[in-house]
């Protein structure tokens, strides 16, 4: 899969960079993850910091053309993004990360009483 870049608009206020891309592809269209792992690689971002926001995949074509919002960081794309498209591509928010930990906190308590 190879990700070029047509254009780049920064937006200072939410701190962030609106991408437009295409990709050319083999097989059938890849997925939003992949997608987002392959641009955030090119870009030199982490993963959790490119929020795909559309992919356009003419019928019959190996080309698709996307739109992505890149941020500064995770935590302005938790603050900014919307929580279905944080859903979409596998972010976790900040409610989330908190909850795993005690998740995983209480799991170790228990297993030490045990």
């Amino acid at each position: 899969m190879d990700v070029d870049i047509i254009s780049e608009e920064e937006n200072p206020m939410l701190h962030r960079t609106d991408v437009t891309f295409e990709l050319v592809h083999e097989e059938a269209t890849p997925s939003r993850l992949q997608v987002r792992d392959s641009l955030a690689a090119k870009l030199n971002k982490d993963a959790a910091e490119v929020v795909i926001r559309k992919l356009d995949t003419k019928f019959g074509m190996r080309k698709t053309v996307g739109h992505a919002k890149v941020y500064d960081t995770a935590a302005h794309a938790t603050d900014v993004e919307q929580e279905h498209m944080l859903e979409r591509n596998k972010i976790e928010t900040d409610d989330e990360a908190d909850s795993e930990a005690d998740a995983e906190a209480e799991a170790e308590a228990e297993a030490e009483e045990a």
